[in-house]
């Protein structure tokens, strides 16, 4: 039985790392974190950050994004790139920088400046929360693959794209519902389907539409964050589970996936250069909603952006 995650949060098991190259903002901020139990840490700029990450592991880095040597955003790359850390930014750059930028960089929030210390602990509290369900949920597949071996794995798999299969799509949305429920939390469901896949199949032959599929689950995988889960859910159609989310939060999450896959060029004929566009629906559970219900609202969001022309995000 999974163990209570908002006793987990608020047990002060976690340490944070405040970067900001003004002293009053990082001791303020360290304040406030000390308050709510955790262990704090601070550096003055990127570069110090990072001197101490490699001698110390932290749960959480919050950083500005305007700071001397190495800035926030660059700070977040290299987190992202080598560290277990979750990342929140604090800009008063708004016009420089959208909500999407950042997260694209692999930050898990971002706060605006002058900070509020409430939305900030509020915000803290978020991160820590998906963070321990990232780790039980690993813990949990980690026990499931030393149980049940490789037999299990593949299983579950879908054998040309390595996403999971539509059995494993039901077993983890139920779970996911449930636990949504239980701490009243959102979450959404994204429904993907490559544009004109039959004439393209047609066209070109199926080995190259494989090629599309697997092409397509490496940009869904890429534009994901951690705490998703991407399942092929049969033919052309994929299907993300969206944790923590609301329906506008999996919108954006949806137009990186649709142009960042738009953008990918195939050759399936020689010197023939062509694009393939993928049609998406979003959903946010309802209250009281069943499971089957939920699916299907995706599934028609998806099927009116392709009524609306293709190439497009629905979100109703």
């Amino acid at each position: 039985m999974l163990a209570d995650i908002d006793d987990k949060v608020n047990s002060g098991q976690f340490r944070i790392l405040v970067v900001d190259d003004q002293p009053t903002m990082r001791h303020l901020i360290r304040e406030a974190v000390n308050d709510l139990g955790y262990g704090c840490l601070e550096a003055a700029d990127g570069i110090e950050a990072l001197e101490i990450l490699e001698k110390e592991p932290m749960d959480l880095v919050i950083t500005d994004i305007s700071m001397p040597r190495l800035d926030g955003i660059a700070l977040t790359q290299a987190i992202k790139g080598k560290y277990d850390s979750n990342v929140i930014v604090m800009t008063g750059m708004v016009g420089n920088f959208t909500y999407e930028d950042i997260i694209a960089k692999g930050a898990s929030d971002f706060v605006l400046k002058p900070v509020r210390i409430q939305e900030l602990l509020v915000r803290i509290k978020r991160v820590l929360r998906e963070r321990i369900i990232i780790a039980e949920r690993n813990r949990i597949e980690n026990d499931l693959r030393e149980s049940e071996g490789r037999y299990h794995e593949l299983s579950i798999t879908d054998n040309l794209t390595k996403l999971y299969n539509s059995r494993h799509f039901y077993n983890q949305l139920a779970t996911e519902i449930n636990r949504s429920v239980r701490y009243n939390r959102s979450i959404s469901l994204m429904m993907l389907d490559v544009d004109d896949f039959k004439k393209y199949n047609d066209s070109f032959g199926h080995l190259e539409g494989d090629g599309v599929l697997i092409r397509l689950a490496k940009v869904i995988r890429s534009g994901m964050r951690r705490l998703d889960q991407a399942c092929r859910y049969g033919g052309e159609e994929f299907v993300v589970i969206l944790p923590e989310t609301t329906g506008e939060q999996g919108y954006l999450i949806a137009e990186r996936i649709r142009e960042g896959f738009r953008q990918e060029i195939f050759t399936p004929a020689q010197g023939r250069d062509t694009h393939v566009t993928v049609s998406i629906g979003v959903a946010q559970l309802k209250p009281q909603e069943d499971m089957m219900h939920f699916v299907d609202r995706a599934d028609k969001n998806m099927y009116a952006a392709k009524a609306a022309g293709k190439d497009k995000v629905i979100f109703a």
